[in-house]
């Protein structure tokens, strides 16, 4: 659940900080930061995102209301939307870092899943089951024509050679 996390900030202080990130996400497409916000950021995007997948009006002013810039929101609501359409949740991949070397505190790279550009799929033929019964069956079908060219064969005449006198 999004904002169980204290982070060592008051509740005002911390809900700030992470509508600045989570605006930021959505805008850029990646953060680096310690890995305890990254996690809170994650969940936080993936609400907006649903929430633009929605596309009401009242899931834009809710929107609006965490988000700080308007373009961000119109990113999320046209954009991604549709980017995300066939995908339920799970719209961010956390990277972990190492260690930070000033404190040592574990860093992490948020970003935003690529999206797949959606292919024509063509289907794929058909393949049958070799079975004992269509192998039969295809052998069947081969006879009739081999004893039909063989009959062409023995009606056609055969030309004579002219006989050569050797004598």
């Amino acid at each position: 659940m999004p904002g169980t996390r204290k982070l060592g900030r008051k509740t005002a202080h911390r809900m700030s900080m992470l509508r600045g990130m989570v605006t930021y996400l959505l805008e850029n497409g990646k953060i680096e930061t310690t890995l305890t916000r990254a996690k809170e950021v994650s969940a936080l995007a993936d609400e907006m995102i649903t929430l633009g997948k929605k596309g009401t009006l009242a899931a834009r002013r809710e929107a609006l209301a965490f988000i700080t810039k308007e373009t961000v929101v119109k990113k999320v609501f046209d954009q991604l939307a549709a980017a995300y359409e066939g995908k339920n949740g799970g719209y961010t991949q956390i990277y972990k870092l190492g260690p930070r070397r000033g404190d040592g505190a574990d860093m992490a790279l948020i970003r935003l899943i690529p999206v797949e550009e959606k292919k024509e799929e063509t289907p794929a033929p058909e393949k049958k089951k070799a079975t004992r019964k269509s192998k039969k069956a295809e052998e069947t079908v081969e006879a009739p024509a081999v004893e039909e060219t063989a009959a062409v064969v023995e009606e056609t005449p055969v030309e004579e050679a002219p006989a050569a006198d050797a004598e």
